[in-house]
Parts: structure tokens; sequence; C-alpha cells
């Protein structure tokens, strides 16, 4: 199935045309170039990746929630100190996924 790229907002449509109008922006049809067979391969393969990324950042947001419970509960040193851990290595996680989604964004790799 061939991809369209909305010029004004990047939105990627899937289909054998571009649509009429984007549904993202309302831009008109002139407004979407065809992706090439090499860049629409890299968006079907990214699509995937991404999802995993944003399933993993999601996950990480449960693992930050659950460390900041712990640290409250104060049971014990050893304790505090594997939820501060669990805490601040799931920030530096999210951070990074936030840093490769912007890299596959500016690279193409996502719509």
């Amino acid at each position: 199935m061939a991809k369209f790229k909305c010029s004004v907002c990047n939105y990627v449509f899937d289909g054998e045309n571009a649509p009429d109008k984007c549904p993202r922006c309302g831009a008109t049809k002139d407004k979407f170039v065809r992706l090439t067979d090499d860049k629409a391969k890299l968006v079907d393969r990214a699509r995937c990746t991404n999802q995993l990324h944003m399933g993993l950042a999601a996950v990480l947001d449960q693992v930050h929630s659950i460390a900041e419970t712990g640290i409250k509960d104060n049971l014990d040193p050893g304790c505090v100190a594997i939820f501060t851990r669990a805490r601040d290595e799931a920030r530096l996680l999210s951070q990074f996924i936030k840093a490769e989604i912007e890299v596959h964004i500016n690279k193409g790799k996502w719509g």
C-alpha cells in the first residue's frame, strides 16, 4: 500500500491515493507527497519500534509511580535505595526514549 505525507502537518496516510483532505489539518490533496518505496518501508518498519518505545515509556511511568510509593513508605534504607534507583533509572530511560523518538521523527521514521 502506498503512503502519502501531508507537507503541511506531516501526517502519513496509507492508501492507493492521497485523501481529498488531510484528516489531521484539512490540507487539500495537492499538499500530499507520495513517499518513495524505500521511505514507505522505513515508516512501516519503524512503526513497530515506535509502538514498543511508547509501550515501554508507559511501563516506566508505572515503575516511577511504584518507586515513589516505596520511597514514601520508607520501610528501611535498603528498600528506599532500591526504590530510589528504580525511580531514577525509570526517569533516565524515559528521557532516552523521548530523545530516540525525536530522532525517528527527524529522520522520517514516524507516521
